[in-house]
């Protein structure tokens, strides 16, 4: 830790790392971790509580008259009505972690009458620091960092998390993403949305977005993008989104791309917004709904190769030419029509 760093933030730094510490090494042997469930497809495991715990620990030992808010104890440790308070996430990406997929964080900030001043982000599996004091700018592991240059949205390659509980809008968020991925480069889905926050503000991805955020998923990330020189709000472009469950972030040309394609999800959207997204979702689902079409035969357009030749095969003769008036009429013999024979003198 740097002397030449705020006080607070050193010992916001000091905590972040002995909670990755122990993520380490639970790392070694993760099937010998206890997950337990708090919802379906939500996981909290030992290293989550034992990570806070550590950190709550370390936070209070320095600041006693400090609030505390955390993910797995909500306020119940420091002082609740204090002016200063700390906002954690010890382990953001769980279940990226129970199945051994190396993309997770520790996510540490400080907020001071509701505005953030300190922010830590630290990625143990890489040893990655991201830290941030208002006014000082972001740094990655003593490093200044700058969010993206990139100015056009088709460029840049875009960050989101997608929605996994029960009652979660699934079918409005794909229609979400299909805007987005429509007018972009790329788009990836880490799990962690405080790392994915501290890539933007290094310049690792373009910008951000995603639904059912928590103050602790987005408040140490937010300062590091802000002090990156970037922008962050939420889908209407307000910037005080910190309780909204809305974020998107990006540099100020990016951000304010991504704000114009995804204002009309927004739940502060207006109602001509929101009517025009209900159309498309209706359309959407009209056309999952819709029968597919079938060719000759009965075939689907989905048929095998095999089946198509069959069918055309299958598919009637051109029809022949008519005959002459006052011709007689051909019997029908099998179903294929014969031509009379001429009749002589």
């Amino acid at each position: 830790m740097s002397s030449s760093l705020h006080p607070m933030l050193n010992v916001a730094i000091k905590a972040a790392r002995a909670a990755g510490a122990l993520i380490n090494r639970a790392a070694l042997d993760v099937e010998a971790v206890r997950v337990s469930a708090k919802q379906t497809n939500d996981f909290v495991t030992e290293v989550d509580h034992a990570a806070e715990a550590a950190i709550i620990e370390t936070l209070l030992q320095a600041y006693p008259g400090h609030g505390i808010l955390a993910e797995e104890s909500g306020q119940a440790h420091g002082a609740r009505h204090s002016d200063y308070q700390w906002i954690i996430d010890p382990l953001d990406g769980t279940t990226n972690f129970i199945h051994g997929f190396p993309v997770y964080c520790v996510s540490i900030a400080l907020a001071v009458k509701g505005r953030v001043e300190q922010a830590v982000v630290y990625d143990p599996t890489r040893n990655d620091l991201f830290c941030a004091t208002r006014g000082r700018g972001a740094y990655l592991n003593d490093r200044r960092i700058r969010v993206a240059k990139r100015t056009r949205l088709q460029e840049c390659l875009i960050s989101t998390g997608f929605p996994y509980r029960p009652g979660d809008k699934l079918r409005s968020y794909l229609s979400m993403l299909g805007d987005v991925m429509s007018q972009c480069a790329g788009v990836r889905r880490p799990g962690a949305a405080a790392l994915d926050l501290a890539y933007v503000a290094a310049g690792f991805s373009d910008g951000f977005f995603e639904t059912g955020l928590k103050a602790w998923d987005v408040a140490a990330g937010s300062l590091l993008i802000t002090e990156a020189g970037g922008l962050v709000g939420n889908f209407t472009g307000e910037a005080d989104f910190m309780h909204q469950g809305e974020c998107v972030a990006g540099n100020p040309r990016i951000y304010a791309q991504l704000v114009n394609v995804l204002g009309s999800y927004s739940k502060f959207a207006g109602v001509a917004d929101k009517l025009q997204v209900a159309a498309k979702e209706a359309a959407k689902e009209a056309t999952d709904e819709a029968p597919q079409e079938t060719s000759a035969e009965g075939a689907t357009d989905a048929a095998a190769p095999a089946e198509r030749v069959k069918t055309v095969l299958r598919a009637p003769k051109r029809a022949q030419p008519a005959e002459p008036a006052g011709a007689p009429a051909a019997p029908s013999q099998g179903g294929k029509a014969r031509r009379a024979p001429l009749r002589k003198g």
